[in-house]
């Protein structure tokens, strides 16, 4: 009797997202696994790999799935949403990290990387999904046998919440509302690439590239992008705000959150303004924040940023008082960073293993 590996199947494995995914695979509890990387026929045959493992992204089609124990969908949304059904029927473990499926019966979004210690409920929240509201509320409960599918919650969302919920258990809060600043790659390689052809064609004085965003991101900020833009910055800042709340659930006080185009390819930064109920020192808010998957950065170091985060699994804070008092306040700002395509692939490998207690442990030989 003989436990065989699982078998997991990235679907979109050329993509930003899936390459960061079949890296932190090699160094997860996953790590055993054989790995099939997954692709549309352009991508087939591309060289890639996988921790110490060099391997070849495959065309994918109805038979890819046969014998799959997890498939990640990480790349385009309509391909998630063409192929789901076929990798769920051949007896996968779904994860999508497109967050195609969230509108879809049965469907659970989960934010295990950062989830709070409060028993997690269903919560009735309407985010949108692509341009359109989704038409069943997002639900947050524990997979079952009957799950179909799990939603690996926004990355932002999860920043956002492991903050919130770790602060508000030690120091109860208030209010909490951020500014965070939207990378590039949170968008893919189409949006990647059109920031980078919009700052060169600024800096030769050419004509910009439109295609995704409809607007001028190149060294500009944008709280919303042109009407014929690809990039849904609008639908992104409602699902943030709608994975948060849903995968709170009284954990962490409501979130108020705006969403700002950056011209930045890579990581995610956000200005928070927390509200405590009772005064507290800087030192306190620090001490509070301490633990798992976050690093507190001191004053007197550099400041976060997306380059400092870039590569790192935690996300890194920095606290100052909102006011200039010398005592203690009730408000403070928080600044932090952190890497959004390690941050999405840690979480949705946690959400698989937390999928694994559904399948069974090994096949008999």
């Amino acid at each position: 009797m003989t436990a065989q590996p699982y078998r997991i199947a990235i679907v979109g494995a050329s993509s930003l997202a899936g390459k960061e995914l079949s890296d932190t695979l090699a160094e997860s509890s996953l790590a055993a696994a054989d790995l099939l990387l997954l692709d549309d026929e352009d991508a087939a045959g591309q060289i890639a790999a996988a921790g110490d493992e060099v391997s070849f992204i495959q065309k994918i089609d109805a038979g890819s799935f046969t014998g799959i124990d997890f498939v990640f969908f990480a790349g385009d949304p309509a391909r998630t949403l063409k192929y789901w059904k076929t990798a769920r029927l051949a007896g996968a473990s779904i994860v999508d990290l497109t967050c195609a499926l969230e509108s879809e019966p049965g469907v659970v979004v989960r934010g295990r990387w950062a989830h709070p210690a409060a028993p997690v409920q269903t919560q009735a929240r309407t985010p949108l999904h692509a341009r359109a509201p989704l038409q069943t509320p997002l639900r947050t409960q524990e997979p079952d046998l009957t799950t179909p599918a799990v939603v690996s919650a926004h990355p932002a969302a999860l920043i956002l919440l492991l903050v919130a919920a770790r602060l508000h258990a030690r120091l109860p809060m208030r209010a909490i509302s951020a500014t965070v600043f939207e990378p590039a790659s949170q968008h893919g390689r189409a949006a990647m690439d059109e920031l980078h052809q919009q700052t060169v064609a600024l800096l030769s004085f050419q004509t910009l590239p439109r295609q995704q965003y409809d607007a001028q991101v190149a060294f500009n900020l944008l709280p919303s992008l042109g009407d014929a833009a690809k990039v849904g910055l609008a639908a992104t800042g409602q699902r943030i705000a709608a994975h948060y709340a849903s995968l709170a659930a009284g954990a962490a006080p409501e979130l108020a959150v705006e969403l700002v185009q950056a011209p930045v390819f890579h990581g995610y930064v956000a200005s928070i303004l927390v509200e405590l109920e009772q005064p507290a020192t800087a030192a306190r808010i620090e001490a509070a924040l301490l633990g798992e998957h976050i690093d507190v950065v001191a004053p007197e170091s550099d400041p976060p940023s997306n380059l400092s985060a870039a590569g790192q699994p935690d996300v890194l804070v920095r606290v100052r008082a909102a006011l200039a008092t010398q005592g203690p306040s009730t408000r403070f700002w928080l600044w932090l960073a952190a890497d959004n395509l390690k941050l999405s692939a840690l979480n949705a490998i946690a959400c698989a293993n937390e999928l694994r207690r559904l399948r069974p442990q090994g096949k008999v030989q």
